[in-house]
Order: C-alpha cells, then sequence, then structure tokens
C-alpha cells in the first residue's frame, strides 16, 4: 500500500507538538505543583527526569527504527509516553511524579528522533527543506502555547490535567499512523550497540546525579568518569557505534556541538526558572509565571525564520555569532534586573531577546551541521546535535538545581517547608513574618546564583562562536538531489 503523506505528516506533527509543549506546559504548573505535593529540594528532577530518559535513549531509538522500522518505534514511544503522561497525572507524591516523568521521557525520546526520520523518508532532500520550517513552525506554535495552557490549566481545573491533554492528541497521532504510513523496508543485518548504549546510559545517569554535589558527587561523578572512558573506547570499536566519534573531527560539527550544548543549557535553564522567580519572588499567578517565558518561544521561531531566509545572503558564521552574544546580552540584563519588586515586564522583554538570539543561532548551527556531511550521515549528525543540545539542557538543571538545593538549605529545614507552602494556593498566608523574610532571602540568594550561571554559560557560548569556521553558503554534497531512501528493516538477529 502506499503512504498517505498528508495524514502521515499529521500524526507526525501531533506527536512532536506533545514533545514540544510538555516542558513548556509543565513549568508554569511546577511551582502549584510542589505547593501541593511538597518537595521543592526536588523541583529540578522533575524536569531533569524527564530530559534524561529522552535524551540519553535517543541515539538506542536511532538505531531500532533502522532494525524494525520507524512505525514500530514511533508507535511504542507515544505509547510509552501516553502511559507515563496518564501516571504523572495520578501520582501521589514528588517522588512517583518524577518516576512518572522519567518514563515520559523515555516515550518523547523515541518520538522526536522518528518523527524526523520519517520525514526524510517519505519527502526527497528539496520538499525536506520546505517541510523543516513547517515543523519548525509548529514546535514554535506548540511551545507559545504550552505556558499559556500551562497556566489556565493550574487556574480553572488541576495541575494533573497538564499531564492529561495528552491523551487525545496521542491517540490521535498513533490511529493516524498507523492507516497512513506503510514502510517499504528491505531486510538488513545490523549490529546494536548495546554496550555502547549501556555504558552511555549509565556514564550520563552517574554525571547527572553528581552535579547535584552532597555525598552523592563522591560516588556519582568518578562513575561517570569511569564509564563514559569506557564509552570512548568501546565506540571506536563498534562497527555501527551509537554515537559515531568521526563526525565531531570536523570542526564545523564539533564546534556546533558545543556551542548547541550550550544553547540547550541556556534554553531549558530559562523555561525552568524564569516561572519560580516570577512565582516565589514577584508574588505573581501561575499564569504570569507562564507569559514570563511566552516570549521567549515567540521570539525563537521568528527568530529562526529569519535566520533561515537571511542565510544565502549573510552566511552561517555572523549569524551564529550575531545570535549568541544577544542571547549573552539578554541573560546578563536578567540576572542583574531580577530583583525583588522588579517589574514582570523586565523577564517578559529579556526572554523575547534571548529566544530571538537562540533563534538566529541555532538555526544557523544546524544547517551548517547539515551542510557539512554527506546524505548517508546526515541523519547521524541531526541527531548527534539534538543530543547534544538536550544533555546540555539535562545537565544545566541539575546542576542549577543543586545550587537551589544548596540555598534553601542553608536557609534550614523550615525554609524549605515554608518554600512549598509559599508556592501552594494561599501563597504562604499565615507564615511567621521571620520564617517569611528568611525564605524570601534563602530563595533569592539561590535563584541569585542560578540567573547569573545562565548568563556565564551563555557569555561561554558567544566566546565558542567566535571558533565557528566560515562554512560556504552555496557548499553541497554531491549526494544532495538524491531522493530519500526507503526505511530499511532487519528481520535477522542483531550481530554479537
Amino acid at each position: 500500500m502506499k503512504t498517505n503523506r498528508p495524514l502521515t505528516v499529521v500524526s507526525l506533527l501531533l506527536s512532536l507538538s506533545m514533545a514540544a509543549m510538555e516542558m513548556t506546559v509543565v513549568s508554569t504548573a511546577m511551582p502549584t505543583v510542589v505547593g501541593d505535593l511538597g518537595g521543592i529540594h526536588l523541583y529540578s528532577w522533575v524536569f531533569t527526569a524527564y530530559l534524561l530518559t529522552s535524551t540519553v535513549s535517543v541515539p538506542l531509538f536511532g538505531k531500532l527504527a533502522d532494525l524494525y522500522g520507524r512505525k514500530p518505534v514511533l508507535l511504542a514511544g507515544i505509547g510509552v509516553f501516553l502511559l507515563g503522561s496518564i501516571a504523572s497525572g495520578l501520582a501521589g507524591g514528588i517522588g512517583t511524579l518524577i518516576a512518572f516523568r522519567a518514563l515520559q521521557g523515555l516515550g518523547a525520546g523515541a518520538m522526536q528522533p522518528t518523527t524526523l526520520t520519517i520525514v526524510g523518508d517519505i519527502y526527497n532532500l528539496e520538499e525536506r527543506s520546505r517541510m523543516q520550517g513547517v515543523f519548525g513552525a509548529v514546535w514554535g506554535v506548540a511551545g507559545l502555547i504550552g505556558p499559556l495552557l500551562g497556566g489556565i490549566i493550574v487556574k480553572y481545573l488541576s495541575w494533573r490535567w497538564v499531564f492529561f491533554i495528552n491523551v487525545p492528541a496521542g491517540i490521535a497521532a498513533a490511529a493516524l499512523l498507523v492507516g497512513a504510513l506503510h514502510e517499504n523496508v528491505e531486510r538488513r543485518r545490523h549490529s546494536l550497540d548495546w554496550a555502547g548504549a549501556g555504558l552511555l546510559t549509565v556514564g550520563l545517569t552517574a554525571l547527572l546525579i553528581g552535579v547535584h554535589g552532597g555525598r552523592a558527587a563522591l560516588l556519582g561523578l568518578p562513575v561517570a568518569a569511569l564509564s563514559l572512558l569506557v564509552f570512548l573506547v568501546v565506540e571506536r570499536r563498534a562497527p555501527e557505534p551509537v554515537l559515531p566519534l568521526d563526525l565531531f573531527r570536523q570542526r564545523v560539527i564539533g564546534v556546533a556541538t558545543v556551542a548547541g550544548a550550550l544553547v540547550g543549557a541556556g534554553m531549558i535553564s530559562m523555561v525552568t526558572y524564569v516561572p519560580l522567580y516570577v512565582q516565589a519572588i514577584l508574588g505573581g499567578s501561575p499564569t504570569e509565571a507562564g507569559s514570563a517565558i511566552t516570549p521567549m518561544v515567540i521570539g525563537w521561531p521568528i527568530a529562526s525564520a529569519i535566520s533561515g531566509r537571511a542565510l544565502p545572503r549573510v552566511g552561517f558564521r555572523p549569524l551564529v555569532r550575531t545570535g549568541l552574544l544577544i542571547s549573552a546580552v539578554a541573560a546578563v540584563a536578567l540576572a542583574v534586573l531580577l530583583r525583588p519588586g522588579a517589574s514582570i515586564h523586565a523577564p517578559q522583554a529579556l526572554s523575547a531577546l534571548f529566544g530571538v538570539g537562540l533563534g538566529l543561532a541555532n538555526t544557523a548551527l544546524l544547517i551548517a551541521v547539515q551542510t557539512s556531511v554527506e546524505w548517508r550521515q546526515r541523519g547521524v549528525a541531526t541527531a548527534s546535535t539534538m543530543f547534544a543540545r538536550t544533555i546540555g539542557g539535562t545537565l544545566a538543571v541539575g546542576a542549577l538545581g543543586a545550587m537551589l538545593s544548596s540555598a534553601l538549605l542553608r536557609g534550614g529545614s523550615v525554609a524549605s517547608d515554608a518554600a512549598d507552602r509559599l508556592l501552594g494556593p494561599e501563597h504562604g498566608a499565615g507564615l511567621d513574618p521571620d520564617v517569611l523574610r528568611g525564605l524570601a532571602a534563602s530563595l533569592q540568594a539561590g535563584l541569585g546564583t542560578v540567573f547569573w550561571a545562565i548568563a556565564g554559560i551563555s557569555v561561554v557560548a558567544a566566546v565558542i562562536s567566535l571558533f565557528f569556521p566560515n562554512v560556504p553558503v552555496g557548499a553541497r554534497s554531491a549526494d544532495d538531489a538524491d531522493v530519500a531512501q526507503p526505511a530499511e528493516m532487519s528481520t535477522l538477529p542483531p550481530e554479537a
């Protein structure tokens, strides 16, 4: 049977929208979540668990899609994502919520790369370039709707519906995919790099635990160092490595990977901590907390579109440097201006500027990477760039969460418990004035450190951009005119 491309694209867009909306819609609900469930010292882990599993599983699911086809992997990803969403909405404590968010992230790890792979399978190169704009616009719109939708849901329903809203979209996406996508597959033997996938998972998990500091760092960091070192050795010998290392020897990909990791760190950190600052320090409502980062997710897709149109005239390097410089200026200004009593318009304006900078740079980085490799390597190069950006965000949120937790611990257990009440529906009503003052000081100190760290990350990204090579805009691989090849599936067992 022939694939129905329009219906397939609708299914893919629904899948991508769920993954895009998930981070922003949850970020505006989290202050209310910890007010209900408690556990502000675990605030960052609700984001980190999702990011970790969705990140480390990307290379593995990419390989499984080659082995068994894109369709079953995407359907499995949607199913796991919906299961995690329902369980998260039913969570009775912060610990179970973190566990179910990890399950949800595992599903997203299958959905994100597989949707883009299917686009590459069903469209030739010229059509694919046009579709990239469509998917980019939908990603931006989903991110835009997320904060507003999260605030509205929390205000009029319950934070639990932030997770339940994924169910109808997920069911529709799966139903459309089953009927519309028909893969013409070839039998091919593959070697699944289980050792590399396992070592990468252990190494990144241990690293994430280690960056939270405290006693965990004594075990987490050495385990991470050993696991990742062995991972590098295994990948050099693997016939089909889960993360090809040769690609990173190219200067374009190497610099873009480092810059992409820093871009991800800044973006996810802003989405995570700006709403918390607005609600906890400025006294804003959940809707106002969401509106503080909405301008960022508006600025990003607009700047991405401008960047794509300007590339033929301006080139890659000026856009990368200009974009990362703009985001650095915005991050530093945000760290300086965010003080108790500040206007909510300050984070709104600066988050918009931050998003514009990242949008300009990110599009240029991605297209430069895709231009620098041949067609048969383009999927791997794109996935590696996406992997770096996501792991950068994961590690940054974990490290910044450790900073915030440390500040609250210095304020004592009373400060931590009071913070949960402050973020609850009554916004700390009934707390002793001395406790409120101590809590405000602890949160202000912790979040102040967090935003200066975000500023530092953004400045380093701007400095890294100075080393970005001058990639000719007209450079094209010899096989750029090829039509996308069909997905290949192996029914043979993996090689040992």
